[in-house]
């Protein structure tokens, strides 16, 4: 049975103002650029204590991406802020041209990303910037599962040399991480031990993922969960260890199952380790305006869907 509980909710957003805040305090190469949207990346406090790096560049996100790679150069840290939506199929080229294939230092900050940003509706809703991202070359993508996590990683990609998509959301999400993680690009973490079935899981999916493990242990069934906060670099020794203890896979994301964590994984077990897999994802479809749970039940991306996935391919074991 899982260890894992929550007393206290909060948007991972806030958790990338609190980390971008903390850099602003102790790097001072540390800069900001946001295209019109400070409020909802919580980006206040960093401008609040440092006005002269910060870079209000308006709805231009091309822009932008091109002012971040050129300030690289001078030896700066950029960290863009806008909806994911924005930071990758508005601004895809530059970002490839521009940043990418020259290996920029940049730190693509994304925000408002998947279903649960619910209301907005299936414009807004991207379902395809991991798989956008994780196609580029040099290109590592992050996608941390609470307040806490997405904090930490956001002070660790500013130690990391060349560009990062980091991926985030808007609604309340249950806080179960440690508040002092240390976060280690390409690290999986493995959140429960179990032996009947592996639950590969990333952002806001990780809760859903545990609150599965628990209804899955009452019936008998031993899950292991390990949290993907990293879908490129993938972890695949991390992968393939827990494959070879439980011989199947359910993936867990709030993403478009193609191109997502799923097909990552599948592609790891096809060439090192054939094991029968699941994937709880969005399947090849747009979102639509409506509240971030219901949404998730609709699209088949809640815990509900990832019990029913677990029982489905350990019968095919």
């Amino acid at each position: 049975m899982t260890k894992y509980s929550y007393t206290e909710k909060q948007d991972t957003r806030s958790g990338f103002g609190e980390g971008l805040a903390e850099l602003g305090r102790t790097n001072p190469n540390v800069v900001a650029l946001c295209a019109d949207l400070v409020g909802s990346l919580k980006m206040q406090t960093f401008i609040d204590e440092n006005p002269d790096r910060f870079f209000q560049v308006g709805i231009a996100e091309a822009n932008m991406m091109g002012l971040a790679a050129g300030m690289t150069i001078g030896g700066k840290i950029p960290f863009t802020g806008t909806f994911a939506n924005f930071s990758t199929g508005r601004v895809y080229d530059q970002i490839r041209q521009s940043i990418a294939y020259s290996e920029k230092n940049v730190k693509i900050c994304a925000s408002h990303a998947g279903l649960t940003l619910g209301e907005d509706g299936a414009t807004h809703q991207i379902l395809e910037d991991m798989g956008m991202m994780k196609m580029l070359p040099n290109m590592t993508v992050i996608n941390p599962c609470d307040f806490n996590q997405t904090k930490a990683a956001t002070i660790a990609i500013a130690k990391h040399h060349g560009p990062v998509y980091l991926r985030f959301g808007r609604p309340k999400v249950p806080i179960f991480t440690p508040k002092d993680q240390k976060f280690e690009i390409g690290k999986a973490l493995h959140l429960v031990e179990g032996t009947d079935v592996t639950i590969f899981a990333t952002g806001h999916l990780v809760w859903e993922a545990i609150e599965a493990e628990a209804a899955l242990a009452e019936m008998g069934i031993q899950a292991e969960v390990i949290n993907i906060h990293t879908i490129k670099p993938l972890d695949v020794k991390a992968i393939l260890a827990s494959v070879a203890k439980t011989g199947c896979v359910v993936t867990a994301e709030e993403h478009q199952m193609n191109g997502g964590l799923g097909d990552s994984i599948a592609q790891t077990l096809a060439l090192h380790h054939p094991a029968p897999l699941e994937m709880v994802a969005v399947k090849d479809t747009f979102g639509e305006s409506g509240k971030p749970d219901e949404l998730m039940k609709k699209y088949g991306i809640d815990a509900a869907h990832i019990i029913a996935a677990a029982k489905k391919v350990i019968q095919r074991k």
